[in-house]
């Protein structure tokens, strides 16, 4: 019915300026039809009426408030993900990286950490990972912390593995960690030299010059007034002649940042700073 939609339409930017207000969490740039989606799954999985009723409650509770961010920031990843993008990395990036003396490289949107471990695995195999920090950063701080933890469950590590062997790992995965009580547990020295922290892309800056930057998946999520700001952050971090590294469904083809970005592996979606 035209009327309901609308009055959720409303309800939902009402929602989004609620949440903006009060947790100064920023999602008034989103993709309007994704977020749409996730909010009413919300709804329904919360048991709430309305999504007005939901807002009255997460104004008030902190608790329910990150259970939607549960909904909202879609904490759901895989490791070596796209393995061509790794096979990418290891050809063109890797060898530029190894003429420093010292690497930074940022992980933004880094979800519960599979991005991060594919590449700090990656990075200790090439022989950089002890003179590299990575900074892991994402909004939801319970996939922060489940992040640092390091733990992922088994029951996937048959898929990360073939991911693994496909974006062409030089050891055994199950190196890299121990299984206990369903999870594995991936070893703490590939975390030693990482930083996890709360970081938005819609509202704060940059905190650090970077190398590398690896964004993958959340810009599609983004109207283009976001994404332009997130590129617009990615170019003023990255370093002189940096790399950045996105997802398989994104491009710069259509940003106001596209003339400032060349191509390295453009089906792998992989650029270099101008």
């Amino acid at each position: 019915m035209p009327g309901n939609a609308q009055a959720v339409d409303i309800e939902l930017r009402l929602l989004v300026e609620a949440i903006y207000l009060r947790y100064s969490q920023d999602f008034r740039d989103y993709s309007q039809a994704s977020l749409k989606r996730r909010v009413l799954h919300a709804q329904q999985q919360m048991n709430f009426a309305t999504i007005s009723s939901m807002q009255e409650r997460i104004l008030r509770d902190q608790a329910s408030f990150a259970q939607l961010m549960q909904y909202l920031t879609v904490p759901v990843s895989d490791m070596f993900r796209d393995p061509p993008y790794f096979l990418a990395l290891r050809r063109h990036v890797v060898p530029v990286l190894r003429t420093y003396a010292s690497i930074k490289v940022w992980v933004a949107g880094c979800s519960t950490g599979e991005e991060v471990y594919s590449l700090a695995i990656l990075l200790r195999e090439e022989g950089l990972l002890e003179r590299t920090i990575i900074y892991a950063t994402d909004i939801n701080p319970d996939s922060l912390e489940r992040a640092r933890a390091g733990i992922l469950p088994l029951d996937r590590v048959s898929n990360y593995t073939s991911n693994y062997q496909k974006a062409g790992g030089l050891r055994s995965f199950s190196e890299y960690y121990t299984a206990a009580y369903g999870n594995a547990i991936f070893d703490k020295s590939l975390r030693d030299g990482v930083t996890f922290a709360d970081h938005s892309l819609s509202t704060d800056s940059v905190f650090s010059e970077t190398q590398f930057i690896s964004c993958r998946n959340v810009l599609i999520y983004f109207n283009k007034k976001l994404q332009d700001r997130a590129i617009g952050l990615f170019h003023e971090s990255l370093g002189h002649r940096g790399f950045l590294g996105l997802g398989s469904k994104e491009s710069l083809d259509f940003s106001v940042w596209s003339t400032r970005f060349d191509p390295v592996s453009k089906p792998d979606r992989i650029f270099r700073k101008a």
